[in-house]
């Protein structure tokens, strides 16, 4: 990306942005260096707390998410977003237009344990980075 091309940012979003978002969010964060992308997430029913599993299952792999904290998904945030992914938010999700969307169809790591999640994980991980692929090959 040349100084002068405009960041690009990415918004996860899931229900309770405790599991699938922010695990998607740790490895774009992780993998793209934050090089010239901003990485949000946020939950349509934001839970109290991230997934303990989750932050186990990103621990593995050498990604620390404990400090992240789910929050709550705002209109403003999708409209600052270039691309939105989305994670069985379904109509609770706004839509806006000239935004790219992206439907994620993932297993929800909610109630799981650490080896039911570490597929979800690596599907996750998977997805990011041939979103970061496209992401730089739209920037070229």
């Amino acid at each position: 990306m040349s100084p002068t091309s405009p960041a690009r940012s990415v918004l996860f979003v899931c229900v309770h942005n405790a599991g699938r978002s922010q695990m998607a969010a740790g490895f774009l964060t992780h993998l793209a260096n934050a090089g010239g992308v901003e990485v949000r997430s946020a939950g349509s029913l934001p839970a109290e707390q991230i997934n303990p599993v989750a932050v186990e299952a990103m621990a593995e792999v050498g990604i620390d998410i404990s400090e992240q904290r789910p929050k709550v998904l705002t209109p403003e945030a999708v409209q600052a977003s270039d691309v939105v992914i989305t994670m069985g938010c379904g109509d609770a999700c706004p839509i806006y237009p000239g935004k790219r969307y992206l439907d994620w169809d993932l297993d929800d790591p909610a109630g799981q344990g650490i080896e039911a999640v570490r597929p979800i994980r690596d599907e996750i991980e998977r997805r990011v980075r041939a979103l970061i692929a496209e992401l730089a090959a739209d920037s070229a």
